[in-house]
């Protein structure tokens, strides 16, 4: 009988990345989260320890044959134990910065871009979601127009990730570039460099939770860019997106992931040490068996998650991995609400105080269900995937 378990390979590398994040990372994440300071220093340091690169070819720094996107998924499960922000960050950073580079760019365009990515000196954003367009990414309001060989763009964007620290060289938006043959838009994808004259990456929201990433509205008046800077086909920028997608819903389970188990780790710890009527909490059957609920869920959002991280490595078919991402996606984000709720709910009045880390899990797991494809969307490519007609 074979089992499904990660390689040795893979669980030394996870060791590296959490003893990273435990002496990098944990003891200033609740202090970045009440400054809501994005730590560019630690994108660096992420950078050196090769995290940005684990998709990347050599020829770029990135890892080549000894990396892959499990790899990325147990490093962005790792950092998300104990900083769900810094989690996102390396999520975004490689699978809407990078990604979208690697599977559709020119060979200039990698090769200008890609280096200063992989080794995490610069970040990436992917401009999709408008304030009209989100799910409905059909509903594209920005227009891209063709001028003596550039690009004028006009438009805006919302709530996107790496798009306006320091750090940020370029983000690829969405546009309109005219018109498809049954009258529909025809989608684009068009790189835009950071100080382009006309863009601007507004004032940075005051978020719910993931208060250390760096997130922006972006406005677009009048931007242009080189005819050259159109990424893929023309006309096939939202086909680039959706694939696109299905590798960000795994890595977004896995970042679920992350947080089911800080929040394992942190209850079954308070469990044993807060003692009322005698003894710890822990001999409680209405405390004992929440927290193997989180143990379950766990144990199956880690499986989905890693069955469809092993699906992308080998190459399955993009029907398989398709349905893959979108139950891993699915299921491990909502258990990752379900598990906060759990967590704070076991720690009782100090799960409600902002100095207990189950607070912050508690804030930052909601948007696990909504970024890169909601919980609903998800259940409707399920749905199709079985053949149903739904819409």
């Amino acid at each position: 009988m074979s089992t499904f378990e990660l390689s040795r390979e893979h669980e030394e590398f996870r060791r590296s990345v959490r003893d990273f994040a435990e002496a990098e990372i944990a003891p200033y994440s609740a202090q970045w989260d009440r400054d809501h300071h994005f730590p560019v220093d630690v994108v660096a340091r992420m950078g050196a320890l090769g995290l940005f690169g684990l998709t990347a070819p050599e020829e770029y720094g990135g890892a080549g044959e000894d990396g892959d996107f499990t790899s990325l998924c147990v490093a962005i499960e790792e950092i998300g134990r104990v900083d769900q922000s810094m989690g996102i960050t390396l999520e975004a950073g490689v699978g809407l910065g990078i990604t979208p580079l690697l599977e559709y760019g020119t060979a200039e365009q990698r090769e200008t871009w890609l280096p200063d990515l992989v080794a995490g000196r610069r970040l990436a954003g992917f401009g999709l979601t408008e304030p009209g367009a989100g799910s409905d990414a059909g509903a594209t309001r920005t227009r891209a127009v063709l001028d003596d060989g550039e690009w004028v763009i006009d438009g805006a964007k919302q709530f996107i990730t790496n798009s306006g620290s320091e750090l940020t060289s370029l983000v690829t938006v969405t546009a309109r570039t005219g018109e498809r043959a049954d009258g529909g838009p025809e989608l684009s994808a068009i790189i835009v460099p950071a100080g382009t004259p006309g863009f601007t990456a507004e004032k940075a929201y005051d978020k719910l939770g993931w208060h250390a990433t760096d997130t922006h509205p972006l406005t677009f008046e009048g931007v242009r860019v080189p005819e050259a800077n159109l990424l893929g086909d023309r006309g096939r920028g939202y086909a680039q997106f959706l694939a696109t997608l299905d590798d960000g819903r795994v890595a977004i389970a896995a970042l679920a992931v992350g947080c089911l188990q800080a929040c394992l780790d942190l209850t079954v710890q308070y469990a044993g040490e807060r003692q009322t009527f005698g003894g710890p909490i822990g001999r409680k059957q209405g405390v004992a068996f929440r927290i193997a609920d989180l143990q379950v869920m766990l144990e199956a959002s880690r499986m989905l998650t890693y069955k469809a991280a092993a699906m992308k490595d080998a190459g399955a078919p993009v029907k398989g991995f398709k349905q893959a991402a979108a139950i891993a996606k699915l299921y491990a984000t909502e258990s990752a609400v379900t598990g906060t709720r759990i967590a704070t709910q076991v720690f009782g009045g100090y799960g409600f105080m902002e100095e207990y880390a189950v607070a912050r899990l508690y804030r930052d797991a909601k948007v696990l269900e909504i970024g890169e494809g909601t919980s609903e969307v998800q259940r409707m490519l399920i749905a199709r995937g079985l053949g149903l007609p739904v819409e």
